[in-house]
């Protein structure tokens, strides 16, 4: 709420409650939606990684006017006419490499404390039923209304903030937002509808976050209070402002959530990425162009989350060199033995340990670190063409940085390479991953074994991999700061 970089402290500490807004499933999800999903999965690494114990929640909003209309439009029911939404987000998940929430709550699944929380809001006289039946939380009720979009309430007008457009009921003021919407004939064929003492209707967008976020954190660490609430900038006004209003004056505490954190908007040539602006490029428009994860996450981490973000052709021919160039270190790493590391090597670990934290620890600067993980992998290569070797702190500092991030080419946590004895280009065919996606890592694998080869002048040795690789299909060019690309023939 104060708009400034602050240490945090969870409530609970080592335990960390995370909400996230997941999202509207009426449609695929967008390579901006996902701008904000891998910002929080980011910093849900990264609290892991400093020793928190992260319970991460994140909602799936499966009743609005959308998805009933998307329903209503293909003749199916609300439930049926969602599923597929919600399994192509999960692939696309998997696909970004996201970890899995805790709990995906769907909104369907929790009317029941929907309708408690409604209740109390009633009761205490913050709520109240219109003449069209549907439920309103009355503004003018809850002075604090407007922290954290800052807004004063009496120049708010109706409709501001995009989704309450949609809110067309009755209300005493203008400024107020529907908590529970009366049942109509559009809800009631494709089953979006429940009855309730307040008369039979279905949920509002902004009651669905505050009811589930209270049901699970509360049942979970036994607080009404988040940690920390993530989301896209978008949501700050009328969304996340709405579930301050209505969750705090249920529990009677000032505080909803003790950090609010929005990612900012993904552009395409300059202009917001949405759906209503028919420029759109989902995940599952990239894992056709074969686009590898560590490419779109890299270029999503090249700016802050808090920045705006241009998402062009130039910019991801960038990231995928990018990580390229990592994904060649982390093939050279793998090839080499453990041992306690040089001492100018264990050096470069420990910078990179110092350099990274520093960066995350600022407001998640994610440049500054992508900045430290590629002066590590300058330096490292410089060391090994000079012979020096890499020890565990070099190992646990990489480790670490290429965790959080995840920007390695396929596979992330580095190479599976096959067994060392090959001595044709079928034997090397044998151990060919089946997944497309991973085949380039298997021959960057191949091409960091030729280079161990090379820097020990083991001449015969690179060029025999060198034609097995040919012979393969793909050909291994060195570059000058000790890394080598393949491409397929």
């Amino acid at each position: 709420m104060t708009r400034s970089v602050e240490d945090f402290v969870p409530l609970q500490a080592p335990h960390v409650s995370l909400y996230t807004c997941g999202p509207t499933v009426y449609n695929y999800a967008h390579i901006g939606n996902f701008r904000t999903f891998l910002f929080e999965d980011v910093l849900r690494r990264w609290l892991a990684a400093c020793g928190f114990d992260v319970f991460h929640v994140m909602n799936l909003t499966d009743v609005d006017d959308k998805t009933i209309r998307g329903a209503a439009a293909a003749g199916a029911s609300l439930a049926d006419h969602v599923v597929r939404f919600i399994d192509a987000f999960r692939e696309d998940c998997g696909y970004l490499r996201l970890l899995p929430a805790h709990v995906y709550p769907r909104a369907t699944e929790y009317v029941a404390p929907m309708i408690a929380l409604v209740e109390s809001l009633l009761a205490k006289g913050v709520a109240y039923k219109g003449d069209d039946g549907s439920v309103y939380f009355a503004i003018a009720r809850y002075p604090a209304y407007g922290k954290l979009s800052r807004l004063d309430t009496r120049e708010l007008q109706a409709g501001a903030g995009g989704r309450t457009l949609a809110d067309e009921y009755a209300k005493e003021d203008a400024r107020d937002f529907v908590l529970w919407k009366a049942a109509r004939d559009e809800d009631e064929a494709v089953g979006a509808a429940w009855d309730a003492p307040f008369g039979r209707g279905r949920p509002g967008w902004h009651l669905e976050c505050s009811a589930m976020a209270l049901d699970l954190i509360g049942k979970q660490l036994g607080t009404d209070v988040l940690d920390i609430h993530a989301g896209g900038i978008d949501l700050v006004f009328p969304h996340h402002e709405d579930e301050i209003a209505q969750s705090c004056a249920h529990t009677g505490k000032p505080d909803f959530a003790r950090v609010w954190m929005h990612g900012e908007f993904l552009t395409m040539a300059g202009t917001k990425m949405s759906k209503r602006f028919g420029n759109i490029l989902t995940a599952r428009d990239l894992r056709e162009e074969k686009v590898d994860a560590g490419t779109v996450r890299l270029l999503l981490a090249t700016t802050h989350y808090r920045a705006p973000l241009d998402f062009t052709d130039q910019a991801l021919d960038s990231a995928r060199e990018g990580s390229r160039r990592l994904g060649a270190v982390a093939a050279r790493l793998a090839q080499l033995p453990a041992s306690a590391g040089s001492p100018a090597y264990e050096a470069v670990g420990a910078t990179l340990a110092a350099d990274f934290a520093t960066a995350m620890n600022d407001d998640l600067n994610t440049p500054r670190a992508l900045a430290a993980l590629f002066e590590a992998a300058r330096e490292g290569n410089r060391l090994l063409d000079a012979g020096e070797q890499p020890g565990p702190a070099f190992r646990a500092a990489w480790a670490k940085a290429t965790d959080v991030l995840q920007v390695l080419p396929t596979p992330a946590a580095g190479f599976s390479l096959p067994a060392t004895g090959a001595t044709s280009a079928g034997d090397l065919e044998e151990a060919v991953p089946a997944d497309q996606a991973a085949q380039q890592a298997w021959a960057l694998g191949w091409a960091g074994r030729r280079l161990t080869a090379k820097q020990t002048r083991n001449f015969a040795e690179a060029d025999r991999i060198r034609g097995l690789l040919a012979e393969a299909g793909w050909d291994v060019r060195d570059n000058r700061d000790g890394t080598a690309e393949v491409q397929r023939r």
